[in-house]
């Protein structure tokens, strides 16, 4: 057998699991979807403010907002002109809605036929579990928590000068799984856990608010790859820790690296009981 041969036989084989893939696709699909309804939400709220003296609230569902526009009766053509689009606008909301909440509930039936626990986690619903499985695939590409976080961008960059010790937030990675790492660290400020109290803890010892949110969503980090790799053992069906896992890397990534400014932070936090979250896009 020549080097070649045996190097090739070495390389973990790639497969590509429905799945992952099914679950990448739809939770795409989310997301341009809460993008389309910010954008409709905004585009609403200018045409408010120019129909209303006192303007309107931000963040209104499309019954608030339809309650609001029933209320003015402008004479002039472009009043009328803005009444109109307003409304043509919020119907779109109302639709963009409905194809919301189908697609939520399309995403937590598929979520939970993996078997994963990532909901279970205060922070994580059925969007960032979808994310998180479809784009991790195979938690058993990294090695380490550490190598977990260096592949989302949640492990700090050294940022030292002289005596002084800092570090700052990584721009690298994964940026859909950062994203949702930040919404969980954002979700879990909101409520009375543990991610909020040690936020605070790191406020208290003198990190700024950047600061003590890249700690956070760095501990947070270590939460997910925990959990994923306790599903993954639980399930005994491979280390994706979901139905059609194998033992071969998925081709969400190439198997990540990790350098020594990426080092984890002491002992992640325990998963928090749920916590009945707001209403998000």
């Amino acid at each position: 057998m020549t080097a070649a041969e045996t190097y090739a036989d070495s390389l973990r084989q790639v497969v590509v699991d429905d799945v992952t893939v099914a679950l990448r696709l739809l939770v795409d699909r989310r997301d341009g979807l809460g993008h389309a309804r910010t954008d409709l939400l905004n585009r609403i709220h200018k045409l408010l403010l120019e129909l209303l003296p006192g303007g309107a609230k931000k963040f209104l569902s499309a019954p608030q907002a339809r309650a609001l526009l029933n209320t003015i009766r402008p004479r002039d053509l472009v009043g009328r002109t803005r009444r109109r689009l307003a409304s043509e606008l919020i119907t779109e909301l109302v639709q963009v809605d409905k194809k919301i909440k189908a697609a939520d509930k399309e995403l937590t039936e598929l979520v939970e036929t993996t078997g994963s626990s990532l909901q279970d986690l205060n922070g994580i619903g059925p969007s960032g579990a979808a994310r998180l499985i479809g784009d991790v695939a195979d938690i058993s590409r990294f090695a380490t928590r550490g190598h977990f976080a260096s592949w989302n961008g949640t492990a700090p960059l050294d940022a030292s000068s002289g005596d002084q010790q800092r570090h700052r937030l990584s721009r690298a990675g994964n940026r859909r799984i950062n994203r949702a790492l930040h919404i969980m660290a954002v979700v879990q400020l909101r409520h009375d856990t543990e991610g909020r109290t040690y936020y605070r803890r790191k406020l208290a010892a003198g990190k700024t608010s950047m600061e003590a949110m890249r700690a956070l969503k760095r501990r947070l980090s270590d939460v997910v790859y925990k959990q994923m790799v306790k599903d993954a053992k639980k399930a005994g069906t491979g280390p994706g820790g979901h139905v059609g896992a194998t033992l071969q890397s998925s081709a969400a990534d190439r198997i990540p690296m990790i350098d020594t400014s990426e080092q984890s932070l002491p002992g992640p936090a325990e998963p928090q009981p749920r916590t009945p979250l707001l209403a998000t896009s």
